[in-house]
């Protein structure tokens, strides 16, 4: 099947403040910084790789305007530039709406192979990088009393075993527990927190680095027939994000025949 035609922006999100993380690139980082753009939004793009992050910015900001675009290298393990990205929001535009935990680590190793620090850094990048952003949001959400949303970045193992995927659909599956607690704490001060699950969304760089036979194996099992789009998953993203969903919450959505 062909890649459905790209869906343009409507205006979904104008107004609205959002703060993206790992969003330097092509991934789905990356692409979802551009739809929230695209719906109207400011955004505030964080990423631990500062050099590719900036040039994300200056590209973003020469289409959507400088006004609308900024950013600052962070790295979701440590705690202080957590807090300065979010404080950033509010410097900037005075604001937070959005957040999309994008921010995660994967890796290959057998358990029986796998070390502490190979189990430890998937987790602390992962779980623990997405519990620091949601703190760090609902905390500041909470205090400005205007509602919000937070959409974080799960993926389909957190659901179905995979070999060498223990520490990887271990985080995972713990995002969407993390989701779930979250949304009932929010509630009370009118945020939604969602996720989704993607399984292989896959862009330019990341196909020239795979072989024709994986390729082939993992499209093969989509229902499709092929991987996803980024900026697929990021339409997702956007209306998890919108009052489309206003009343969504709690829920994980996956963006793939493969959830189970």
């Amino acid at each position: 099947m062909n890649t459905p035609d790209y869906v343009p922006g409507h205006g979904l999100l104008k107004g609205r403040t959002a703060v993206v993380t790992a969003a330097a690139g092509a991934g789905i980082g990356g692409a979802t910084a551009r739809r929230l753009l695209e719906e109207g939004a400011a955004v505030v793009i964080g990423d631990a790789h500062a050099r590719r992050l900036k040039e994300t910015e200056e590209t973003l900001a020469a289409e959507f305007g400088a006004d609308r675009v900024t950013s600052l290298p962070c790295d979701v393990t440590d705690e202080d530039q957590v807090q300065a990205l979010f404080a950033l929001a509010g410097q900037t535009h005075g604001r937070l709406d959005i957040v999309v935990n994008n921010a995660g680590l994967g890796g290959t190793a057998a358990l029986v192979d796998m070390t502490d620090a190979q189990w430890s850094r998937v987790l602390d990048v992962t779980l623990n990088g997405t519990f620091r952003c949601t703190r760090a949001a609902l905390r500041s959400l909470k205090a400005s009393g205007g509602g919000g949303v937070i959409v974080n970045n799960a993926s389909v193992i957190g659901w179905r075993a995979q070999t060498g995927q223990a520490h990887y659909a271990a985080a995972k599956a713990g995002v969407m527990a993390l989701t779930r607690c979250a949304a009932l704490e929010a509630a009370e001060f009118g945020v939604r927190v969602n996720a989704v699950a993607p399984s292989l969304a896959m862009h330019p760089h990341l196909v020239k680095v795979t072989s024709e036979e994986l390729l082939a194996e993992l499209t093969a099992r989509e229902a499709f027939g092929r991987y996803a789009e980024p900026w697929e998953v990021a339409n997702v993203i956007v209306f998890l994000a919108s009052a489309y969903s206003s009343y969504m919450t709690g829920e994980t959505v996956s963006v793939s025949s493969q959830h189970a």
